[in-house]
Formats: C-alpha cells, structure tokens, sequence
C-alpha cells in the first residue's frame, strides 16, 4: 500500500531509506544514483495476484479434505491443515494488499489517511503472523515425523490430540504476539535480529531431523538387504530416493525463504551500501518467492497422500 506519511509501518523495516516505499513498505530503490548497475527482476501486481489465488485455492481444497474425512483427524493432519491455514494466511493478505494498492493507485478507492493507515497495520500482522505461523508449522511437521519414526511404538502416546492442540494453540498465539511486537517495534535491530536467528533456527532444526530421518531409513534398508542378501541395490536405491526426498524438502525451504531473510539480515548489516542496495531492489522478487512456497507446500506435505488425494477427489466431485 502507498505510504501517507514520513514512514511505512508494513514490514517498514526491510527498508534502508525512509521514504516510502510502494509494497509492504519495502524500497524498491534504495540504491544511490551514483551506485552499482543492478540487475532488478520486476513482479507485476498480475503475477502477485495470479500467485496468491492458485495458493490460496490450493491451500482451501486441503483444509477442506482434511475438515471432511474423519480419518484425516490426527495430530499429524492438524499439523499439515494448520500449515495449510498459514499459507492461505499469506496469500489472501498479499492478494489484497495488492488489490489495495490497485484501487488507490487507480483512483477507484478513496478512504482517509487514517482508514488506510489502520488497514495497513492490520495487514501487517496477518503477514507477518502468517509467516511465522508457516514456519512453526514445518518445523512441527519435521518433528511429529522425527518422532513417528524414532519412537514409533510410543508415538501415539507421545503425540496425542491434546499435546497437539496445545502446540497449534501455542504457534498461533506466538504467532499473532510476534507480529504484534515486529510491527510496533519494527524500528529497532533487535527485532530484525530476532526473526533472522528464527529462521535459522528452524532450518536448523528441520535439516538435522530429516538428515538424522534418512539416515535411520537408508541403515533399516541396510538392515532388510542383509536379511535378503540384496545389499548393494537396496542400499543405492535408499541413498538416491533419500537424497531427492531431503533436496526437496530443504531445497524448497531454502529457495522460498532465505532470500527474504537475507534481506531482513542484509538491512542490518549493511542499510547504506550501495552493493546491499542491489538486493533490496529485489525484495518483490523475494516476497513472490515466499508465495510460491504457499503453492509448494501442498504438494510436497499434503497431496503425496493418498488418503487425502482421494478425499480432495470427492471434495472437487461434490462441488461440481
């Protein structure tokens, strides 16, 4: 949205300049003049809004599966619905903040200063509580995963429904007060700080349990060749489909977000250098990144199952 006064409160702090800046309070030119030639990649408001609306269809059919089929209803579903929610969560914010941002730019909405400071505002906190709550939420896939694996025989005991909902309820809830806290005190370095060494933290906690995951899969394959006396093959067709398994999962997390935190971490380092300035004409670029993960996760976390494959079909066949 356009800003109406000296700063931009949405996300205002991936800016190194104050002047406004025209989506999400993120400067798209904030390089010097006199700076480097950097190569921009511009997103036009059609490919944002094409983007939120597949993610936000897709994300809809998977609650919608999962709310309809009671065999569906596990914490590990939760888990996957909850994500689902989230990354709805970042696209119809990001839909109608450009939606927004089309009106006014058009003429065709007129509202007060005041009015569209506070529908900013309130836009800000559903993305950046989105966002977070979508992050929570792989991490607590990795985990439920991890521990259905590694304590199989006690991980009905240990991941119960209520032990589930206290974690959903506790994600949304530091969600929303994360956000909070972002927007008001978006100004201060420790708030950026603190949303970069989350994100590390989360890639680091699903990168050691899938790894530690595969290699307890590839030593069970190990174990059953051994028992059949087919230990090469077995062993080469566990480390092949394991390390494709584990390139997609990280790779995608990696690609979708690490941009976006590289610009959170490079507006700390380096706000004035022009070299840093390259990147943060290119935030659009990271922010549709971010929705591409929302149409991603589906199918990486939701639709490979085919109970739930076959609940989306009878979903789509009752809507027709």
């Amino acid at each position: 949205m356009p800003v109406l006064g000296p700063e931009r409160r949405l996300l205002a702090s991936l800016s190194s300049a104050p002047p406004a800046a025209p989506r999400l309070g993120l400067a798209a030119n904030q390089t010097n003049q006199t700076g480097p030639q950097c190569l921009e990649v511009s997103i036009p408001d059609g490919l944002f809004l094409s983007l939120g609306l597949v993610s936000l269809v897709e994300n809809v059919l998977v609650v919608a599966a999962i709310a309809k089929n009671r065999n569906l209803h596990s914490p590990m579903y939760y888990f996957v619905c909850c994500l689902a929610v989230s990354d709805l969560l970042v696209s119809v914010s990001n839909v109608l903040e450009t939606a927004v941002l089309l009106l006014l730019e058009a003429g065709a909405l007129a509202a007060q200063a005041a009015v569209v400071q506070q529908l900013d505002n309130i836009m800000d906190v559903l993305i950046c509580g989105s966002m977070v709550s979508s992050l929570c939420f792989l991490g607590a896939i990795a985990v439920d995963r991890y521990v259905s694996i590694f304590y199989a025989l006690r991980y009905h005991s240990i991941v119960t429904l209520p032990r589930a909902g206290r974690a959903i309820a506790a994600i949304w809830a530091g969600s929303v007060l994360s956000s909070t806290l972002f927007i008001a005190y978006y100004h201060h370095t420790a708030v950026l700080l603190g949303l970069v060494s989350f994100f590390v933290a989360m890639l680091a906690l699903m990168a050691v349990l899938y790894v530690h995951m595969l290699a307890r899969a590839c030593q069970h394959g190990r174990h059953i060749a051994r028992l059949h006396k087919t230990q090469h093959p077995t062993r080469q067709g566990c480390g092949l489909k394991g390390a494709a398994t584990l390139t997609i999962l990280l790779g995608v997390f990696l690609l979708c977000w690490a941009p976006f935190f590289l610009h959170l971490s490079l507006v700390v380092l380096c706000p004035q250098h022009p070299t840093c300035g390259c990147v943060f004409k290119n935030v659009n670029l990271f922010l549709a990144l971010v929705i591409c993960n929302s149409i991603v996760d589906p199918l990486i976390y939701a639709f490979r199952s085919q109970e739930l494959r076959k609940t989306l079909q009878e979903v789509l066949q009752c809507s027709w």
